[in-house]
């Protein structure tokens, strides 16, 4: 039934303008008997839709203000006025047009980001193109991206270079280029040449499919605002009724009742509200920033506590070479070269980063000979015929009989020291480094109204204690389990409602706990992204504060939107009661109300 009387809706505002149309024709051609006929004929059909809405609406126990509408058409029409009566019609079925029209404009860009959802990808198979779906592409597939393509699955690139528009996750306008071997998000279009791609999971766990689930969620999702309409509506139906019957009392004329029904719609309420969040969402969404649904970009304006992990949100999550001390026999780019050439044949993350480190400094490495790794400690081998260990400095004495000292370094900074035949080399000193740009960032959101700052981490209370020094937090608890992030989260409430901002598995239950969760999704755990409210498509913690004046801006306009109109709507309720603003002008009136209510909400799409 809903989907019949959707699909009936531009018919029937056709129908509704022409009969008005032809009626005003009529009366102008002198042919007093038509006019009537014509604006009474085009009203019932419409008023037969409303009618079957507003059934269907009681069903689900929605008491829907649409009520209002159907009882000024029946009115105008049982009491002589015709011409209110096919005005109302107008307004109804043409307010559902401006209504849906304003809903499409506002969701352009979360229905862009479904739109592009490639459904085939174009797979290598001996030797031989194949064009297969989907979710027939497993990890390690080699795939055909054709300039234009839409990237289907995260991979990494396996021949000739990609260049990427990634604005429709990340909101940069300019595109990437990636090389042989670097990974490469969905939903990602080429805008270069034609390149391989190997497959390194399955679509449905591919960061664009993520993004389209969040997505599709976020337009399921009613905000509290849009609710409030529900709740209220039948007091509003209630104190409509009540005037049009005082004064039809008062005055013993039933048009002073008609006047004010037909000026009684709270389209404002019905309308501004959704209009205004959902372009407020749409906005946010061209950022690089998914807020999940009208709930949440109405809490997201109203924050004033945050509670922020540490590792890879404050900081970048990635251990980092932050300097080399070497002896002076093998200087610093040699000692990185023995050290990353024996790393190689560790699976270990500090390993890991010691070799990206070298061949992004385009170090020539060597294959390791005679490896054995100690788990937790070091590693040892032969890297062209030099006996080579690469471990903490622990291990490196033990191994030596001679104690390599670290010096000084940063709070939380790793240490790892190197020995070449027998004799300590060096040591690396490996640091997780502080955004740039945090302190402002976190200055900026105290200019927002963000009262209390706490940091929460799992970390160490040295290491956590060291990066809190300088930022203008109030409060640093460290060494928490996920249960404890939790317990911080809650103990927040006091200050209002909380935002929390992580990006581990281990912070997706403070995400879920807090009133606005938000997660670093670009490099994040589909867990957390799962479990936050807001997610950041692209790492930049500097969004957020975006992300907060975007949701203010949006809840602002739909709140002077409802003030504006329904001030307007009540103002002329009581003048037509007072016989100042008869039914036609009346509904004329509240039709402008409506237009001015829509477009003004559609001011949220706009910085």
């Amino acid at each position: 039934m809903k989907e019949l009387l959707v699909r009936l809706r531009p018919p029937l505002a056709v129908l509704a303008a022409g009969g008005l149309a032809a009626g005003l024709a009529a009366r102008l051609a002198g042919l007093a008997a038509w006019p009537e006929s014509i604006w009474t004929a085009v009203t019932l059909p419409v008023l037969a839709a409303l009618a079957a809405e507003i059934v269907t609406s009681l069903r689900r126990g929605e008491v829907g203000l649409d009520i209002v509408a159907g009882l000024s058409m029946t009115a105008a029409l049982a009491f002589g006025e015709p011409l209110a009566a096919a005005i109302v019609a107008l307004m109804y079925a043409g307010g559902q047009l401006l209504e849906a029209f304003a809903e499409r404009r506002a969701r352009r860009e979360m229905t862009a980001l479904l739109s592009r959802v490639p459904r085939t990808a174009i797979r290598h198979r001996d030797g031989k193109l194949e064009e297969v779906a989907l979710d027939l592409i497993l990890p390690g597939d080699r795939l055909l991206v054709r300039q234009g393509d839409v990237v289907p699955v995260d991979g990494a690139v396996a021949a000739g270079v990609a260049v990427l528009d990634q604005s429709a996750l990340t909101g940069e306008a300019m595109p990437v280029t990636m090389k042989p071997g670097e990974a490469v998000l969905s939903g990602s279009a080429n805008v270069g040449d034609a390149f391989d791609l190997e497959a390194a999971r399955l679509a449905a766990e591919s960061t664009y499919a993520g993004v389209v689930r969040l997505v599709e969620a976020a337009q399921k999702q009613r905000a509290p605002m849009t609710r409030l309409a529900d709740r209220y509506a039948l007091s509003f139906l209630a104190v409509t009724v009540a005037l049009a019957a005082a004064a039809w009392q008062a005055t013993g004329d039933p048009i002073r009742a008609v006047a004010v029904l037909v000026v009684a719609t709270p389209c404002p309420l019905i309308l501004a509200v959704p209009v205004a969040l959902v372009s407020g969402l749409s906005r946010a969404a061209r950022l690089g920033i998914l807020i999940k649904g009208g709930r949440a970009i109405e809490t997201l304006a109203r924050v004033r506590a945050l509670v922020i992990d540490k590792t890879g949100t404050l900081t970048h999550g990635e251990a980092r070479i932050a300097d080399i001390r070497a002896a002076a026999s093998l200087g610093p780019d040699e000692l990185l070269r023995l050290a990353a050439s024996l790393d190689q044949a560790s699976k270990h993350i500090v390993a890991r980063t010691i070799v990206a480190a070298a061949q992004a400094r385009g170090l020539a490495l060597a294959v390791a000979a005679e490896a054995a790794e100690t788990p937790g400690e070091g590693i040892a081998g032969r890297i062209e015929g030099r006996d080579v260990m690469v471990g903490s400095p622990r291990y490196i004495a033990a191994k030596t009989g001679r104690a390599l000292p670290a010096g000084d370094r940063p709070a939380g900074a790793v240490a790892v020291a190197v020995a070449v035949d027998g004799e300590p080399a060096g040591v690396l000193i490996l640091n997780d480094a502080l955004r740039a740009g945090t302190a402002r960032l976190l200055g900026e959101l105290r200019a927002l109204g963000i009262e209390r700052i706490v940091l929460a981490t799992g970390d160490n209370a040295e290491v956590a204690r060291f990066i809190a020094s300088g930022l203008p937090i109030d409060l640093v608890r460290a060494e928490l389990t996920p249960d404890q992030k939790v317990l911080a989260v809650l103990s927040e409430h006091k200050s209002g409602p909380v935002m929390m901002i992580g990006d581990g598995v281990n912070d997706a239950p403070a995400l879920a706990a807090a009133d606005i969760g938000i997660a670093m999704g670009a490099k994040g755990a589909a867990a957390s992204a799962e479990a936050a409210d807001v997610v950041l498509l692209v790492d930049q913690l500097y969004r957020v504060l975006p992300a907060i004046r975007i949701a203010r801006r949006a809840r602002t306009i739909a709140l002077e939107s409802v003030a504006a109109g329904m001030g307007l709507s009540l103002a002329a309720m009581i003048a037509a009661a007072l016989g100042f603003l008869p039914p036609v002008e009346g509904a004329l009136f509240q039709e402008a109300i409506d237009i001015a209510v829509i477009f003004n909400a559609l001011r949220a799409l706009r910085g």
